[in-house]
């Protein structure tokens, strides 16, 4: 059985973040004035800026609205919004107001330090999807707190959906107590 100590054994590998400049950004300027940037209007309504540190891209809409991704904390976030304001203000885009992020979800990685029976797990415990010929991890939603696990037969997995730090340890805590649960169902039937 693994120790309360592994629910701290996973490391956020991205943060999707949004947040509103309040002011309008001329697109087509922006693509031509800065290299780091990428715009196909015909094909996509935003352009995308990448910054080199912390490595990120973020989606920039005409009307000032930002959809950062590649960041592993709020602070990273926080440095690459600056980073888009700075290069805005070349443009004479001058952002007054400080942007309010929103993290709309994280994706971290992680282990359990079990050996995991997928089709076991599949069996016991509700809201899974397993499909080990297309696919092999088995899908394990959670509704409360909102998250969605991918797990592998060598323990390790991946979890998305959740907003905060908080609700990423309420979950992992959640999954152990899970599958504890199956476990014992399955111990004692056997």
């Amino acid at each position: 059985m693994p120790d309360d100590s592994s629910r701290k054994n996973y490391k956020i590998q991205n943060i999707v973040a949004t947040t509103s400049l309040e002011k309008p950004v001329p697109l087509t300027k922006l693509a031509r004035t800065q290299p780091n940037t990428e715009y196909n209007p015909d094909t996509f309504p935003g352009l995308v800026l990448r910054i080199k540190e912390p490595k990120s891209a973020v989606l920039v809409f005409s009307s000032g609205n930002l959809v950062c991704t590649g960041t592993k904390s709020i602070a990273q976030v926080r440095q690459v919004i600056d980073a888009v304001i700075k290069q805005l203000k070349k443009i004479n885009v001058n952002v007054t107001t400080k942007p309010k992020i929103t993290v709309q979800n994280i994706v971290a990685s992680g282990t359990i330090n079990l050996k995991l029976n997928l089709n076991f797990l599949a069996l016991e415990m509700e809201n899974t999807e397993y499909e080990p010929e297309q696919f092999p991890g088995l899908v394990y939603k959670l509704s409360v707190p909102n998250a969605t696990f991918l797990l592998f037969t060598n323990g390790k997995l991946v979890c998305t959906g959740t907003k905060n730090k908080e609700q990423l340890e309420e979950s992992m805590d959640q999954l152990l107590k899970n599958i504890k649960s199956a476990l014992k169902n399955y111990e004692k039937q056997a």
